[in-house]
C-alpha cells in the first residue's frame, strides 16, 4: 500500500509502482492519494491492476497548510481533520490485513506508516541537504540543519530508525550521508522524479522559434495566477525572433480560465495547422505564440531552451534535463518567495527568482541569447537533481527486502 501526501508525491509513487509491476505482475498494489484526487495513478486503475482507495481530498492550501497558519485554518474549516481520520481507518486496516505500506512524501505518511503498526518503506521526496549546505547560510533554519547535519528532524529520524521501517530512500548522496550519521540506513539510488520523461524531437514548425516552457503548476486558483504574471512577464522579453511559449497544463478543466486570461492580455485564437503532437490550442500575440497541452509536460519538456516556471516538481524534472529556469513568486500558497529560494538553492541556482518584470524578461532574454550559460547553469542542476533509473532501482531494493521477509 501506497501512501502519497502531495502532487508531485504521486508522480514519484507511480512511477515505483510501475517499476515493481514490470519487474513482478503478482504483487497486488493499492495506493491512497492523501491530497487531491491522485489522477497520476488513472490510467493504472483503468487498466485493472491498481487499486486506488479513500475519497478524494482537496484542501486549500493544496497540502501545504504548514507553509502559513492561514493555510492551515483553510484546511481545517475544509474538513482536513475528519479526512485525516478517514484516511487512518484505511490504512490502520490495510495493515490489520497484512499490507506493507510505501509512505513516500514527508512527515506525515512516515508518521502514519509507523502508527499503522505495519512493517513500511520510506521514500523521503520533498528534503535535501542541499537546501543548506550551499549557498549564503542566512537563516535560523540554516544554523539549525547545519547543528544536526540533516535537514530532517530528529522525530523524523527516529521514526526512520524503527525496527518496522525496512528501507530508506532520499533523492540526493548528500542528504543520505546526513541522514546515516544518526543511524539511519539510507539509501540514494537514483532519483525517480526524472525517469518517464520522453526524449522527443522539437517540430520542425518550431526549430526558428526561441521556446519557453512555461509551467505555472497543478494547484488551483494558484495555478490561474502564477499562469498569468508569468505571460506577463514573458511580454516583457525583447528579442527579435519570435517566440513559442509551451504550456503543459495538468488538466483540461483549467482550458476556460486561462482561456479569459488570454483574451484578457491581448491573445486571440490561432488555427495554425500544426502536425498532431498534443497541442490543444494555439494562440497569438504578435510574434508571440502560445501553445497549450494538457498532460504534455513529459513530451515538450525537452523542447524548451529557457523555462518560466512556478511549480515544484515540474521544475525541478525541468532543470533535472539541463534546462535552465526563472521564476516570479506569488502569493502561495505553495509557490511564494521563501519555496522560490529553497527551490533555487536545492537546484545550485539553476532557478533564477525574479520579483519585476522587467528583471525577469532580463534573466530570461540573458539566457536565451547566450547558449554558454544556458549550458552552464542548466549542467548545475542536471547534477543536483541526478541521473534517471531510480525508481527501478528503488523497486528493485523494495523486492528485495520483500523476499527476505518471506
Amino acid at each position: 500500500m501506497f501512501l502519497c501526501n502531495g502532487h508531485g508525491e504521486d508522480t514519484i509513487a507511480c512511477r515505483v509502482i510501475e517499476a515493481l509491476h514490470e519487474i513482478n505482475q503478482d504483487i497486488s498494489h493499492e495506493v491512497l492519494p492523501m491530497v487531491g484526487d491522485g489522477k497520476a495513478f488513472s490510467k493504472h486503475v483503468k487498466d485493472g491492476w491498481l487499486a486506488k482507495i479513500g475519497p478524494s481530498t482537496f484542501l486549500p492550501s493544496g497540502g501545504f497548510s504548514n507553509q502559513s497558519f492561514s493555510g492551515l485554518v483553510a484546511d481545517l474549516k475544509a474538513g482536513l481533520l475528519g479526512s485525516l481520520w478517514r484516511q487512518w481507518t484505511l490504512i490502520n486496516r490495510s495493515a490489520r490485513e497484512g499490507r506493507i505500506i510505501v509512505a513516500v512524501g514527508d512527515l506525515l505518511p512516515l508518521l502514519l506508516a509507523w502508527a499503522s503498526g505495519a512493517n513500511y518503506f520510506f521514500i523521503g521526496t520533498p528534503k535535501s541537504d542541499y537546501t543548506w549546505a550551499s549557498g549564503p547560510r542566512s537563516s535560523l533554519s540554516d544554523f539549525y540543519h547545519r547543528l544536526k547535519g540533516t535537514e530532517w528532524d530528529p522525530w523524523e529520524y527516529l521514526l526512520m530508525r524503527s525496527r518496522r521501517c525496512k528501507m530508506v530512500v532520499v533523492r540526493d548522496k548528500i542528504t543520505a550521508r546526513g541522514l546515516r550519521q544518526h543511524g539511519v540506513k539510507a539509501l540514494s539510488p537514483g532519483n525517480p522524479m526524472m525517469d518517464g520523461i520522453e526524449k522527443t524531437e522539437c517540430p520542425h514548425a518550431f526549430e526558428k522559434h526561441r521556446r519557453l516552457i512555461l509551467l505555472c503548476g497543478s494547484r488551483l486558483p494558484e495555478a490561474y495566477q502564477n499562469f498569468e504574471k508569468l505571460l506577463l512577464g514573458v511580454q516583457f522579453i525583447q528579442i527579435s525572433s519570435p517566440m513559442a511559449v509551451f504550456v503543459p497544463l495538468s488538466s483540461s478543466s483549467m482550458s476556460k480560465k486561462i482561456e479569459m486570461i488570454l483574451i484578457d492580455l491581448g491573445f486571440k485564437p490561432s488555427y495554425q495547422s500544426i502536425d498532431d503532437i498534443g497541442i490543444s490550442e494555439i494562440w497569438k500575440k504578435n510574434s508571440l505564440l502560445i501553445l497549450i497541452g494538457f498532460n504534455q509536460f513529459s513530451s515538450w519538456a525537452n523542447w524548451g531552451e529557457v523555462g518560466v516556471a512556478n511549480a515544484g516538481t515540474a521544475t525541478e524534472q525541468l532543470v533535472g534535463l539541463g534546462i535552465p529556469c526563472v521564476s516570479f513568486p506569488g502569493n502561495g500558497p505553495q509557490f511564494n518567495f521563501n519555496f522560490a529560494k529553497r527551490q533555487s538553492r536545492l537546484l545550485g541556482g539553476a532557478v533564477a527568482i525574479s520579483n519585476d518584470y522587467e528583471i525577469f524578461a532580463k534573466q530570461v532574454g540573458f539566457l536565451l541569447n547566450s547558449a554558454f550559460d544556458r549550458e552552464r547553469i542548466g549542467s548545475r542542476g542536471s547534477k543536483r537533481m541526478g541521473p534517471k533509473g531510480g525508481s527501478q532501482a528503488i523497486a528493485l531494493s523494495i523486492l528485495n527486502h520483500l523476499n527476505q521477509c518471506l
